[in-house]
């Protein structure tokens, strides 16, 4: 079986109410009160590229009756107005996912303009109260880095994944490098302060297939975010192998990032 299709997305979403998830947004984990032992997976999609998958997927989990958070750059690759607006009718959640350090060349101040601009537009559609970094393994600049300057719940954001969210009581799982243990690769699309004891508990699983077994033998922990970019998602074989051959090639990438990172 392929994995990445709509299809086996639809499956894991089905696997996970049937096992008592709540699929909720990223808003609504930062606004509920919830009772302890509790089952909830937060829905997150960064939205980096091929916007009608994302409104693919959107669909499919208004059919679920889940809501779910989309993170939307500025650019054109993301950006599309049409998507955006049908996103929100569905009822999920519209954030921008911020790069504003990288687009700015490290110009702080002109970053921190850049977001608010950025911040407004997108609040044209939705009512923005959650911002994702966006990962961008080729930049020198972490996007999170503006925050040691400036302060994002001054404009009225809540919230943002990699810094307001509880990782010791919440397990991470990203599709970052077309697969569930992309943190191997990954530049920063990861939580490394607890990767290595998720690692040595078994919560790592490489294919979809392996996660909805895991799924369905109670192997997840209860509080989760699943995060997924939904370019990669199709049911489109040539979609699907123009996707696969991209993303084998920025894996590598990434490996050599990594590799000059630590050397």
């Amino acid at each position: 079986m392929r994995d990445f299709t709509l299809d086996i997305y639809r499956e894991l979403l089905e696997t996970l109410l049937k096992q008592g998830y709540e699929l909720i947004s990223y808003r609504d984990y930062l606004a509920a009160e919830r009772l302890e032992g509790e089952k909830f997976v937060i829905l997150r999609h960064d939205v980096d590229a091929k916007p009608e998958n994302s409104l693919k997927t959107a669909q499919i989990e208004k059919s679920l009756g889940a809501k779910a958070t989309y993170y939307f750059r500025v650019g054109k690759e993301s950006n599309q107005p049409e998507v955006i607006r049908a996103i929100t009718r569905l009822g999920h959640e519209i954030g921008y996912h911020y790069e504003d350090l990288s687009l700015c060349g490290g110009d702080v101040q002109l970053a921190w303009e850049h977001f608010q601009t950025w911040l407004a537009y997108f609040r044209q559609y939705y009512a923005v109260e959650t911002i994702c970094m966006h990962g961008a393994p080729t930049s020198r600049w972490d996007g999170k880095d503006l925050w040691k300057h400036y302060d994002y719940k001054s404009l009225g954001i809540i919230g943002e994944p990699y810094v307001d969210t509880d990782f010791s009581d919440v397990f991470y799982l990203t599709d970052t490098g077309r697969c569930w243990d992309g943190y191997k690769v990954s530049v920063r699309d990861k939580i490394p302060e607890y990767q290595d004891e998720w690692t040595k508990k078994g919560l790592s699983w490489h294919g979809t297939e392996q996660l909805i077994a895991a799924v369905e033998a109670g192997k997840l922990p209860n509080h989760v975010m699943l995060t997924t970019h939904p370019q990669r998602w199709t049911n489109s074989r040539a979609e699907w192998w123009k996707e696969l051959m991209i993303q084998n090639v920025k894996n590598i990438v990434k490996r050599i990032i990594l590799w000059n990172k630590r050397n």
